[in-house]
């Protein structure tokens, strides 16, 4: 049975005996702090994905795209226990890659409301209605001639049931500016 056994020293794997218990010397030398056993067991499929694309930090763009090829793959195929695990590995790789290499570009604020009001599957005359902004206003706002103002961006937030942040440039942005 594999174990994990803290030490002063760090992390180290090691067997146990038969009956699950660590060595005596090891004990006896007051060297083993804590052990865990480690039951939950892996399926195969997770093994053989590894074999296939190792998990390992992503370090660069072509790395990357054969991490998104895999993931592809993956989201086309009915997924095992063991398969489901390695893509959530996968992907949390991918993410924490492309979290600062990768920036999303802030959506302006006609993307924003053109997305909400399709899917509340709101038109601009119920819109209108609903918050107190004018639909020429609106209108205004969906063609990018014209910006929402303080008191809109809370009505509309408070309306579709979501942060007034949703509306608002991210704080990368502003300084950006």
């Amino acid at each position: 049975m594999d174990a994990i056994s803290r030490r002063k020293g760090g992390l180290c794997q090691r067997r146990l005996n038969p009956s699950g218990e660590a060595a005596a010397s090891e004990r006896e030398r007051g060297k083993v702090l804590a052990t865990k056993t480690v039951s939950k067991k892996l399926p195969d499929t997770y093994f053989d994905l590894v074999k296939q694309f190792p998990l390992r930090h992503i370090r660069d763009d072509s790395h990357l795209d054969a991490a998104a090829k895999m993931i592809d793959r993956l989201l086309r195929e009915k997924l095992t226990a063991g398969a489901q695990e390695y893509l959530d590995v996968l992907t949390d790789l991918v993410e924490t890659y492309e979290d600062p290499h990768e920036p999303v570009p802030d959506a302006s604020e006609a993307d924003v409301l053109r997305e909400l009001m399709r899917s509340g599957g709101i038109n601009q005359p119920r819109l209108s209605e609903q918050v107190g902004i004018s639909q020429s206003t609106i209108s205004a706002v969906l063609n990018g001639t014209r910006s929402l103002t303080k008191h809109q961006i809370i009505s509309l937030a408070r309306f579709f049931n979501v942060s007034a942040a949703a509306f608002l440039p991210s704080p990368a942005t502003i300084r950006r500016r």
